[in-house]
């Protein structure tokens, strides 16, 4: 079975599983140790993972560059050590009279090429050492921070202390960190409760599977759910 199983495989992950949780599983369903995946999800969030089984695992590079597009929803008024719904509550604030035309202002100043600084809480390596292992410590260490580029940044709906956005991205960005650093700027704080990804470039969720229907799948249907890597992938990154 091994032999001709290759190519990308999307997946809708669920919540409350590690994007290595997802991993193991398809490599156990593929019966094939090569699975990686191209770029991770918190375990709070849910959505598009994508991932490549057998030879297809050499482009992870290229896949992990492009564009990404997120739903989520921030809470005012309460920040966590993690910046989203996993983490301690550390500071809660009193969140002002919230109104649409204020909010989207705020959310325009992150529109563009900026720098951000990545949370303790991720697997960004400082010194060869996983920021979150010494963020579990109570440890906290300056950070480089990275350019990304945020190119949408909308409201969806606003029901206060929780507003729910879109965002389109570059690579490297944290939506929990930009949930963090809109309530900074708004003055009373914030976290990310809920994260889904939508898209990772041309890849859509809607044409994900759940893990629950990849396990029922037949092994002829579990190959036929596989995406030729010469379809996604320009040449030149092959």
């Amino acid at each position: 079975m091994t032999g001709d199983m290759e190519g990308i495989l999307l997946v809708d992950k669920p919540q409350g599983l590690t994007s290595h949780d997802v991993v193991a599983r398809c490599r156990k369903l593929f019966q094939i140790k090569k699975v990686g995946h191209a770029g991770t999800l918190d375990p709070m969030a849910t959505g598009l993972l994508v991932l490549l089984v057998g030879k297809a695992t050499k482009v992870s590079q290229y896949l992990m560059s492009l564009d990404k597009q997120y739903t989520g929803t921030v809470h005012f008024g309460i920040e966590t050590d993690s910046q989203d719904a996993d983490g301690t509550v550390v500071k809660e604030l009193p969140v002002p009279d919230l109104n649409e035309a204020f909010l989207k202002e705020k959310m325009a100043e992150f529109h563009g090429d900026q720098y951000q600084v990545p949370p303790m809480f991720s697997a960004k390596k400082v010194s060869g050492q996983a920021l979150y292992k010494l963020a579990r410590q109570g440890k906290t260490i300056p950070r480089e921070p990275r350019v990304i580029r945020i190119q949408r940044f909308e409201m969806l709906d606003l029901e206060p202390p929780k507003m729910s956005f879109i965002v389109e991205s570059s690579k490297g960005a944290y939506i929990r960190t930009l949930a963090h650093d809109l309530g900074q700027k708004i003055g009373c704080g914030g976290h990310l409760c809920v994260l889904r990804r939508t898209k990772v470039g041309s890849f859509e969720i809607e044409n994900a599977d759940t893990l629950e229907a990849l396990s029922e799948y037949s092994k002829s249907k579990l190959k036929s759910r596989l995406l030729s890597v010469e379809s996604f992938v320009p040449s030149h990154a092959l």
